[in-house]
């Protein structure tokens, strides 16, 4: 499944992104300095609001474009995608990056970069890979 490199060159193959450290100093990768896609370690009140459904592999968060976005994939596959309480109506869901397919995780780093990237930088991504 996927991994940290993973996340890493995806990421950081989309144009003007760069990797920072967040305030906890968990890596992030932004587009002009908005936040797509982070590392994003389970807090204590994570731990409890999610109890023995806790994952303990590895958690990415990732910007969704909009608040359907984020309840079609928590449906969708709730063995990958999952939220916790501190991210109750914001369109961002959390993945156990050890259970989600490469090619899946491309998909969705490139969506949340699209929502996150300006406009003009978004059409001009869009122009470049069409057929």
């Amino acid at each position: 499944m996927a991994t940290w490199e993973d996340v890493r060159r995806i990421a950081l193959g989309l144009p003007e992104t760069g990797e920072h450290p967040s305030y906890q100093g968990a890596p992030s990768w932004k587009v002009r300095n908005r936040a797509f896609v982070w590392e994003r370690p389970l807090r204590r009140a994570d731990l409890d609001a999610l109890g023995d459904a806790a994952p303990d592999g590895p958690v990415l968060g990732v910007r969704v474009p909009d608040l359907g976005a984020k309840e079609a994939l928590l449906a969708d596959d709730p063995a990958v995608y999952f939220t916790t309480p501190h991210f109750d109506g914001y369109p961002m869901v959390l993945v156990r990056l050890d259970r989600i397919d490469p090619d899946e995780l491309a998909e969705l780093l490139v969506e949340a970069w699209l929502d996150r990237a300006p406009k003009l930088l978004a059409a001009a991504y869009r122009a470049q890979r069409r057929p």
